[in-house]
């Protein structure tokens, strides 16, 4: 497809960058209730035809899970030992900053999103930060994320968003509508202190 060329060349840089770095586990993401229901409807919504790209894919979960189930499947992350354990897994994985220096078209994006609302007090420096903290809003890398996503999504393609009650799911909604998506709920979950949603976004006709 367009623009894969660019996109492999840039794993095989990344690799070679960090192909022996040895991960910290303490410091991925490890799977939890958010990660099963985004794969849950990821496991639904995915097309044997389909091109993947999952954004912060963290421990590689998902991105493995779906191997195999679509055409292709490839993800990024900002966090070094995250991306060294995905790859350890198989997986094609960029250490990026979301879609930074992705290239092509893909049919369907996944996003596990930062969403804790995070002041700055509260910031701590470590890598896994990068999987919490989503300002002090909790929706800073959602909009950010909202903003470019448009660039990499095929013609006809999907995104699948994590949101949590947490974050607040009608602003959410709010920043996919001023972004040109619509939005509908496919999965929703309840768990201690909040509830989660993994939301559909379409273009907008």
């Amino acid at each position: 497809m367009p623009g894969m060329a660019i996109l492999r060349s840039h794993f095989l840089t990344g690799t070679h960058k960090y192909g022996t770095m040895l991960p910290d586990p303490d410091q991925v993401y490890t799977p939890a209730e958010d990660t099963f229901l985004l794969l849950d409807a990821a496991k639904g919504e995915v097309r044997a035809g389909d091109r993947v790209l999952e954004v912060g894919t963290g421990s590689g979960r998902i991105a493995m899970e779906l191997s195999g189930r679509a055409a292709l499947v490839v993800a990024t992350d900002i966090n070094p030992h995250a991306v060294v354990s995905a790859r350890d897994q198989g997986i094609d994985v960029l250490r990026t900053d979301l879609i930074d220096g992705i290239g092509g078209a893909f049919d369907l994006i996944l996003f596990n999103p930062p969403y804790l609302p995070t002041r700055p007090e509260e910031r701590i420096d470590d890598w896994l930060e990068y999987a919490l903290d989503g300002g002090v809003s909790g929706r800073d890398v959602i909009a950010r994320f909202l903003a470019g996503a448009g660039r990499v999504l095929a013609p006809g393609g999907r995104i699948l968003l994590l949101v949590s009650s947490l974050t607040g799911l009608p602003d959410v909604t709010g920043i996919a509508l001023a972004a040109g998506y619509s939005a509908t709920v496919i999965r929703e979950e309840a768990i201690e202190g909040e509830r989660l949603y993994v939301i559909r976004l379409v273009r907008k006709l």
